[in-house]
């Protein structure tokens, strides 16, 4: 009876000592995960970042387009998984530099001037017409020496940027969420929450552009988005001269 009630004790310990070092083991990994989340966000604990948010340019009056809002409760989610605290600004209430803290910008450069800045000192190589008249250029991106057009609820594209300015290592990075409408910016913020870890482990802490296209978003939403292409050297390269160039649209 007293071999059999050691017996029972023992598988008890061992059974709660594999609980515990599970515990840790998933704790451990948790911790991991947070601290590269944080480290390619630029988001440690209890830091402040800001939230730059755009207008509505359909409208005359101060409005955020219910798409950009949803994009802002992605990036919001994203901080707060993070531990740290955001303030939200509009784009015409944003009188800072960059790099202090992390910030966050929405909208194209026709509804955000926030975002006209931004392009101007660091994707010197991008273009986006921003013209109010109808016509197939309106909205479309020219990138280096290519451009590309929407076709709007079938195809369009969106920039997703994380930027640094300077060497500084601890220079917090500024993310663009470009689009050519306010869907693809829920788009771009819906990718970067996705795949976070993936842009981590290939960009780390350096720059970059993506080009994002989202497919037919009067049936899917955000939810459809393609990866186009790494375009950083093309962004961060000044346009030359006027020249012929390669017109994309949808197949």
């Amino acid at each position: 009876m007293t071999d059999d009630v050691g017996t029972i004790v023992l598988g008890v310990l061992a059974a709660g000592l594999c609980a515990a070092l599970g515990w840790l083991a998933r704790t451990s990994l948790w911790k991991r995960r947070l601290r590269r989340k944080q480290a390619f966000l630029g988001l440690p604990d209890n830091s402040e970042s800001l939230l730059v948010v755009n207008r509505d340019p359909t409208t005359a009056e101060p409005a955020v387009h219910r798409f950009d809002v949803f994009a802002l409760l992605e990036l919001s989610a994203l901080i707060k998984d993070c531990g740290a605290h955001v303030q939200v600004v509009t784009q015409d209430a944003a009188h800072q530099g960059f790099g202090e803290r992390t910030e966050f910008c929405v909208g194209g450069p026709g509804s955000n001037r926030r975002m006209v800045a931004h392009m101007a000192a660091m994707l010197p190589g991008v273009r986006v017409n921003v013209d109010p008249e109808p016509g197939p250029d309106r909205g479309a991106f020219q990138i280096g020496p290519d451009r590309y057009r929407m076709e709007p609820g079938v195809t369009e594209y969106v920039l997703l940027a994380r930027l640094t300015a300077g060497e500084r290592r601890e220079a917090r990075p500024v993310f663009l969420f470009c689009g050519q409408r306010a869907i693809t910016n829920q788009a771009a913020t819906r990718y970067l929450a996705q795949h976070h870890e993936r842009l981590a482990r290939k960009h780390g802490a350096n720059s970059f552009v993506l080009l994002l296209k989202v497919i037919n978003s009067q049936a899917y939403g955000p939810d459809v988005v393609e990866l186009v292409g790494d375009v950083t050297k093309q962004a961060r390269t000044p346009l030359a001269a006027p020249a012929a160039r390669a017109t994309h649209r949808a197949e």
